[in-house]
């Protein structure tokens, strides 16, 4: 089993809270994570219809024919629930009674916010780090960048040694015909499908909404909505620019990633990771794994991440800044593993647009060394990004 790396942040929120959240997309680990962090736990998932339907019988005898505490998976199917989970904790003031975990997390912070507003920790689990993954050491050492970033970061199909392309496929019909539709009424599944890809298309570039409405015949309205479900089920997010505009007129649209770079890849048709590193999109999902790996180093420190990117009208652009602990950090990502003057020539034109400390300015590439380059620091992919938001 992989090491999670929210695993103290977890514990820490239990023995503080009467009640913890754990919100993330489905097959991130969150229930394997609970149950082995909390083996004395009572565990119910309220996925199986006839738990569900017991307990909306007679939630006060749910509760109580066990002792506390308790672990609620996909809590947020009775969201009615929440108000006696509350009644509990308002008379038992004490740390570590329920543990909730949703993979729909505008749903559960919807009714969270109604009734457990103030007893509650809400924490995040997305698919794997790439740190995580190298816990297990035999499958670190047997792929490749490409390889990992073609097969995704999601940890089931490697501890079940599954077949990638099967497992994807079932993941994004499942997600597609339950879980859209437990969210909102789609009735034309087809046409979500096209707007899932049309987004992968947009991976890593300024979001063009009205682009994906008018290719998927909906309006801009409907194309808002349909984002908003994939960024609350954890499928996509957005980078806002930043808007410090150190005199220069910006860029205000926001880009678009996939959390994980196997469905981006599934989505855009591609079959293999020697297609994926000539494909036209390698810099864009490569980017996007990057990032991806900043939130999750937030994310397992129980922390929003600050990030955004810089883009002026004349096309000078930062992959990403991170505004942190008082310091803003400048990123600039790049696909290639060769060390050349060009690789160093955005950062340098920044560094002289923002006057930013130089320290502060980093580039990432796809090579395996820690490099100091014309003076600038040069990271490789794998870098524990912990070591620079401490």
């Amino acid at each position: 089993m992989f090491i999670r790396e929210l695993t103290p942040t977890l514990q820490k929120a239990v023995h503080s809270f009467p009640v913890t959240a754990l919100t993330g997309p489905r097959q991130s680990g969150k229930t394997t994570l609970l149950q082995s962090t909390f083996p004395e736990y009572n565990y119910v998932s309220l996925e199986s219809p006839d738990k569900l339907l017991n307990i909306q019988d007679d939630p006060r005898g749910f509760l109580t024919q066990s002792p506390l505490p308790w672990i609620i998976d996909e809590a947020q199917r009775f969201p009615a629930l929440f108000s006696y989970i509350q009644e509990y904790v308002d008379k038992e003031k004490k740390a570590g009674h329920f543990i909730l975990s949703g993979s729909q997390n505008f749903l559960l912070s919807q009714h969270i916010s109604q009734t457990l507003a103030g007893r509650i920790a809400i924490l995040e689990l997305l698919p794997l780090s790439y740190q995580e993954f190298k816990t297990d050491p035999k499958l670190a050492t047997s792929l490749s960048l490409w390889q990992y970033l073609f097969y995704g970061s999601y940890p089931r199909p490697y501890q079940d040694n599954l077949d990638t392309d099967l497992w994807f496929n079932a993941y994004i019909r499942t997600y597609l015909e339950r879980d859209v539709r437990n969210i909102v009424n789609i009735k034309n599944l087809t046409q979500f499908q096209l707007f899932l890809r049309l987004c992968a298309g947009q991976h890593g570039q300024q979001l063009n909404l009205n682009a994906l409405a008018q290719a998927c015949g909906i309006s801009q309205t409907t194309a808002n909505t349909w984002l908003a479900i994939l960024e609350s089920s954890y499928i996509v997010f957005r980078v806002r620019p930043y808007f410090n505009n150190f005199k220069k007129r910006l860029v205000k649209t926001p880009k678009l990633y996939f959390y994980d770079t196997g469905i981006v890849c599934k989505l855009l048709g591609l079959q293999s990771p020697e297609q994926l590193l000539a494909h036209s999109a390698r810099g864009a999902i490569f980017e996007g794994f990057i990032i991806a790996e900043i939130v999750k180093t937030f994310f397992a420190k129980g922390k929003t991440a600050p990030i955004y990117y810089w883009r002026d009208h004349t096309g000078h652009e930062v992959d990403l800044l991170v505004e942190y602990a008082g310091k803003l950090f400048s990123l600039e990502v790049k696909s290639g593993m060769t060390l050349t003057t060009d690789l160093v020539k955005g950062l340098r034109k920044w560094q002289e647009i923002s006057l930013l400390p130089k320290e502060n300015c980093y580039i990432i590439y796809a090579g395996d060394e820690k490099i100091q380059f014309q003076d600038w620091t040069i990271l490789p992919w794998h870098y524990d990004f912990n070591r620079l938001f401490q």
